[in-house]
């Protein structure tokens, strides 16, 4: 059954957020907006008295936020993942602005659930979560000053999300493939790791950066459920420990 909204299958991730009051800001721009999903990935103090205050009357989302331990959690079923980062990374995914991001993902939350993430206030997410995300997001800013606080990012992404609402209606109508949830890709990288250290194609005692550019080639894809399938089926027929 398709959600009333399809923000009601967006998820908003905060990992390892310091300030509860950004937690408590990020609810109520949330809840501005029509968003109710917010998972966190080891948050530093949560729950705590400054959420709720920053939250006003958004507290019915800290109540239900989800808390994880890793990120792999908080993404578990979804289909698609988004990571917002202001810097300029080697091998990069598909980079799309707010509005462009906040229109995929909207398209794609009328059948399936996704996820927006949000990193540390003072570093961002790291290149092994961003690894797990098929885009990332930046919002356009002053460049000789582009630091957003957290919760203004959320606010603005959340924004963008609603608009992209109106902007969406003339394709809700049009099915999308049937993406592979982040589980299944997770899954299918890791078998593809294996059979790569196995057959000797990848050292491992180096396996990150070359890992990190498959994760990034197939990211570009959007793999679809059945695509996976296929993938993984063709690495159990090369698998060079298979007896003759």
């Amino acid at each position: 059954m398709n959600p009333v909204s399809p923000l009601d299958n967006v998820r908003i991730v905060l990992s390892h957020t310091s300030h509860p009051g950004n937690i408590g800001a990020t609810a109520r721009a949330m809840k501005t907006m029509g968003l109710s999903k917010l998972y966190l990935v080891n948050p530093k103090r949560f729950p705590d008295s400054e959420a709720d205050a920053r939250a006003s009357n958004a507290r019915d989302i800290l109540g239900s936020a989800q808390v994880c331990t890793h990120l792999d959690e908080a993404v578990r079923d979804t289909h698609l993942a988004a990571a917002l980062t202001a810097r300029p990374r080697d091998l990069p995914h598909p980079t799309l602005s707010a509005r462009q991001a906040a229109m995929a993902l909207v398209r794609q939350a009328r059948q399936q659930p996704v996820a927006l993430l949000f990193g540390r206030e003072s570093a961002g997410l790291t290149a092994s979560e961003i690894s797990q995300c098929q885009l990332t997001v930046q919002i356009p800013a002053n460049p000789a000053y582009s630091s957003l606080n957290l919760a203004a990012a959320v606010q603005i992404m959340a924004y963008e999300l609603r608009m992209a609402l109106d902007e969406s209606v003339m394709h809700s109508a049009a099915r999308l493939p049937e993406l592979a949830s982040l589980h299944e890709v997770e899954g299918f990288h890791r078998h593809l790791e294996q059979i790569m250290i196995t057959s000797g194609f990848l050292d491992p005692k180096q396996p990150k950066r070359l890992m990190r550019r498959m994760r990034r080639l197939f990211a570009r894809t959007r793999l679809e459920k059945e695509e996976v399938n296929i993938l993984r089926g063709l690495l159990s027929a090369v698998d060079v420990r298979k007896p003759d």
